[in-house]
């Protein structure tokens, strides 16, 4: 979350994101992106101009983007503000310094020309942001990859709206976020798309998917952009899709956006990727076998837990991926396989035999991403549905994300609606807290919820 408190002080200090890394853009808040960019696959070359609505949040002078060093600024102005004296970028920060001070309250456009050959950023976690592929180019910038192709304020926290317009070659399709607004032709054989959120989105959710891509319907409210080639195993790796939508809906709430979407790649990828509104899949992930069906649920259940609901500080990350593992375990329970309590078990056994040395609530940089976080977070979830019952911890959940819907939460937020029902439970707070200490502060595996 924005840390605005003895703002002097921050500015002299700039405090950072102790799990990226990046120092946090402080004084004021975006609320809009509008981002108008042509792209030349072949080339790899990115042009853009980006409109951020600002607002200031406290008496500035000065203040800082994110955008990586292959991403060069040319043009820095203002609207209905100061005049902008002076930019610089450096060390993944584009710095600017206004002709006068602007007073706390101000709304105005920011409007940055920008261009060069968008490439991934290097993180403690490998290469992340804007990729080429084989044909075309995708983008998946969890947890700070955004600005490998925009200036932004990126923070899990800093959720905004967006317009994204990206004029690329022809027969190339674009995907982004969002409903598609427009498909125009555009001159020297291109093509415009513009998409618009109509929701607030993190901006590492945001993404791009360049391809020769066709289209494939999966359900009322769902459908796949895929290489014609793969129509054949994407039609049977995502038969069920739809169930699985209609599935998370009777259990959390109503889908959060308006449409899901599936983009699978020419390319081969490690692991899916998430996005809000849509996933990505590789070529090797559609086997047509249903091999990887528990990523296909695990992906579409970010929609709610991590985009729709999203946490403000990445240390809490299990509330992402510990409900989106146990939502694999609750598809499988739905089709019979096996119920997700024998899920919990078997994966209980195996994380027993692993170091117990994360402590699930900070697991810090390094094991943010480790399996162990994943699987240990939706143990926490079983162990909570086990204790408090079907009856009451469903309809926790669903109230948590209704009422955080389009937000971002700390687990203080989930804590205060599972402390509402234990009483009709028959278990106190006490209880609650008691259990979350266990699986969420100690590094010791507590036992099994039985």
């Amino acid at each position: 979350m924005k840390l605005l408190s003895t703002a002097l002080s921050h500015l002299r200090h700039p405090q950072r994101d102790s799990y990226t890394g990046v120092e946090y853009n402080l004084g004021f808040r975006i609320s809009h992106y509008d981002l108008e960019l042509t792209y030349r696959v072949e080339p790899n070359l990115l042009q853009g101009e980006a409109r951020l609505q600002v607002r200031v949040e406290e008496n500035i002078d000065k203040l800082t983007l994110d955008l990586g060093g292959a991403m060069v600024a040319r043009r820095v102005t203002a609207e209905d503000a100061p005049r902008v004296a002076k930019f610089r970028q450096s060390g993944g920060k584009l710095r600017l310094r206004f002709g006068e001070e602007i007073p706390a309250g101000t709304d105005f456009v920011l409007v940055i020309r920008y261009g060069g050959s968008p490439r991934p950023i290097r993180t403690a976690w490998g290469e992340i942001g804007w990729e080429e592929t084989e044909s075309g180019a995708l983008v998946a910038s969890q947890p700070n990859g955004a600005p490998s192709w925009f200036p932004c304020d990126d923070a899990p926290s800093e959720k905004a709206t967006y317009d994204i317009a990206i004029t690329a070659d022809d027969p190339f399709v674009v995907i982004s976020n969002g409903e598609l607004v427009s498909r125009k032709a555009a001159s020297g054989s291109t093509t415009r798309w513009h998409y618009r959120t109509e929701h607030p989105m993190a901006t590492y959710l945001a993404t791009v998917q360049v391809g020769e891509f066709s289209e494939f319907r999966l359900g009322p409210t769902t459908r796949a952009w895929a290489p014609p080639q793969l129509k054949e195993r994407i039609t049977e790796e995502f038969a069920r899709q739809q169930e699985m939508l209609d599935l998370y809906s009777g259990l959390f709430g109503e889908y959060p956006f308006a449409e899901y979407q599936v983009v699978v790649t020419e390319d081969e990828l490690e692991i899916p990727l998430e996005a809000q509104g849509l996933s990505i899949f590789g070529a090797n992930h559609v086997e047509g076998n249903h091999r990887f069906e528990r990523l296909i649920a695990h992906e579409l259940s970010h929609q709610w837990f991590g985009n729709s609901v999203g946490v403000s500080q990445w240390k809490d990350i299990w509330l992402n991926e510990g409900f989106a593992c146990y939502c694999e375990w609750l598809w499988e329970e739905h089709k019979g396989t096996q119920t997700a309590h024998e899920c919990a078990r078997s994966h209980y056994a195996v994380l027993s035999r692993k170091p117990q040395d994360i402590v699930l609530s900070d697991p810090g940089t390094r094991d943010m991403f480790d399996d162990r976080v994943y699987k240990r977070g939706a143990l926490t979830v079983h162990a909570l549905r086990r204790l408090l019952g079907d009856d009451h911890f469903f309809p926790a959940i669903r109230s948590y994300l209704q009422e955080n819907q389009h937000g971002v939460v700390d687990p203080e937020e989930l804590i205060v609606k599972l402390n509402q029902v234990a009483g009709d439970a028959g278990v106190s707070e006490g209880d609650i807290d008691k259990l979350l200490a266990q699986w969420l502060n100690s590094p010791a595996l507590p036992k099994f919820p039985a």
